[in-house]
């Protein structure tokens, strides 16, 4: 999976729940075969890139509620 370098021309969207809050998580989806997410309030700094199956099955558990943090020990 080729993972893009100059991330120019990227477009970001906030996700859907983060409603008016400043603190989200924002997706870019136009990018091929992968997928980056990043912080909202740090848009300068570091991108997770995820394969595109991987992001859907990172999603998928996020609302199954897996990574919520009433579920860790």
């Amino acid at each position: 999976m080729p993972i893009p370098q100059n991330l120019t021309g990227t477009e970001w969207r906030k996700s859907s729940r983060s409603k008016d809050a400043d603190t989200c998580v924002e997706v870019a989806c136009n990018l091929s075969d992968v997928v980056g997410v990043r912080d909202s309030t740090a848009p300068g700094g570091p991108v997770l890139m995820l394969g595109r199956p991987a992001f859907h099955a990172l999603v998928a558990e996020i609302r199954a509620g897996i990574h919520d943090l009433q579920h860790r020990p």
